[in-house]
């Protein structure tokens, strides 16, 4: 592995510096840079931590709440036991902040568990839509970017993490 952090770079900007990783081969260096694209995946990383933390305040809430909530559907009301769902949102919560944290190590293996948490917890979310509506859009919209910062700048981290 060759690390260069004396080139210069035209995407760092004017006479900015940029570390760059690569392979020998042949004689040829194969470059990989680092580029300012992996501040996505440092957001994403703390707002995992908050789309958990999110999550731990709403299971507390539907644990200790009443045990039933009215909701209003197509075919009339509905009677939903929130304490079992309070229940799931918490443990969800709890690993979503344990796995935004590993993100910050910048190993791929929590890519990994980062990504597959973030989908069930954005299934989670579709299912308590129609219970707290606004809440979960947010942290609908709030997962759709952590899925796009993991997954499209994800494999920067390792690098800039070295």
């Amino acid at each position: 592995m060759v690390l260069d952090e004396d080139r210069l770079c035209p995407a760092a900007g004017q006479g900015g510096k940029m570390l760059w990783t690569g392979t020998q081969t042949e004689g040829m260096t194969m470059a990989r840079r680092v580029t300012a694209w992996v501040g996505w995946v440092w957001f994403a990383a703390f707002a995992i931590l908050v789309a958990g933390l999110l999550n731990v305040v709403s299971g507390l809430v539907a644990i200790f709440s009443p045990k039933t909530v009215l909701s209003w559907t197509r075919d009339g009301i509905a009677v939903v036991d929130v304490s079992t769902w309070g229940w799931v949102h918490l443990v969800l919560g709890a690993l979503l902040v344990l796995a935004g944290f590993a993100l910050f190590a910048g190993s791929w293996w929590a890519r990994l568990v980062a990504v597959v948490l973030v989908i069930i917890n954005l299934v989670a979310q579709f299912v308590s839509l129609p219970i707290t509506p606004w809440w979960s859009l947010v942290v609908i919209a709030l997962d759709a970017v952590i899925l796009w910062a993991l997954t499209v700048h994800g494999d920067e981290v390792e690098r800039a993490a070295r």
